[in-house]
């Protein structure tokens, strides 16, 4: 008998135009990264590298519910992350002990594929040893990435649900993190007023600005943009690549510092 979930018709609430946004993602992700390794001090490039998580977590719930064979997905996933992790190193001046996003994505998935099954014992003992591994590996965005995967998923069929969850732990993840005062120079004097600034603050801390990316997954859209499977797995090294070719070009970096992490 399989383990497996028996097979119905699974509603998506959000957007399921998957190549747009993982366009997008990879976008903000290198304008993020540009702002962390060359034009270091520009808050407004690391807010929009804010929005990047969110849509590649969701384009990874999407997956999981229209994939035909989850396992392979993992591994595919999985290869990519290794094959990445390099590049990151180089582009990123990380260690082999800080793992790129695209382990985040794999660890969620397998969290995904035991919530999946049909026995109850999986659904909760293989999203909880995903939580134990991270425990023992350094993987970006790390405990919270994997809740925040784990809770789209879970809210996957209703929008309102959706956004809520989203909304709910934008703040959260927002905690603790600095307060934006102003962006491109207009100072947001609207966080500063009476009553509704007191509300309005805790969104706009930089980690919590992850919601202005909340439009992109609540609104469905029909871009007619159709990536081939290998671009889709590939945009994430490729983008790593020209962050290198930039950093070597605009910044003070060189080949030997960029392998020196090896």
């Amino acid at each position: 008998m399989s383990t497996s979930l028996e097979h119905r018709a699974e509603t998506l609430a959000g957007n399921t135009d998957t190549s747009l946004l993982k366009v997008l993602a990879l976008v903000f992700m290198l304008i993020d990264h540009i702002g962390a390794r060359i034009l270091t001090g520009v808050t407004e490039m690391r807010i929009i590298g804010r929005m990047a998580l969110p849509l590649y977590a969701w384009c990874l719930v999407v997956g999981c519910v229209k994939t035909r064979d989850m396992k392979r997905y993992i591994l595919r996933m999985l290869l990519m992350a290794v094959l990445s992790q390099p590049l990151y190193m180089m582009g990123l001046q990380h260690t082999y002990q800080e793992l790129n996003i695209l382990f985040t994505l794999t660890v969620g998935l397998v969290a995904i594929y035991g919530i999946r099954q049909k026995f109850v014992l999986f659904r909760i003992l293989v999203p909880v040893l995903c939580y134990v591994l991270l425990g023992y590996i350094q993987v970006d965005y790390g405990w919270k990435g994997l809740t925040f995967i784990i809770l789209l998923y879970l809210a996957r069929e209703s929008r309102g649900g959706l956004i809520a969850t989203y909304l709910a732990f934008a703040l959260f993840w927002g905690t603790g993190s600095s307060s934006v005062q102003s962006i491109f120079g207009l100072k947001l004097n609207l966080i500063t007023l009476p009553g509704i600034g007191s509300l309005l603050q805790p969104f706009f801390r930089l980690q919590a600005m992850v919601w202005l990316s909340l439009p992109l997954i609540a609104i469905p859209m029909h871009s007619g943009l159709k990536l081939p499977k290998w671009l889709g797995y590939a945009l994430y090294p490729m983008h790593l690549v020209v962050l290198i070719v930039l950093r070597l070009l605009f910044s003070s970096a060189t080949l030997a510092t960029m392998t020196s992490m090896f």
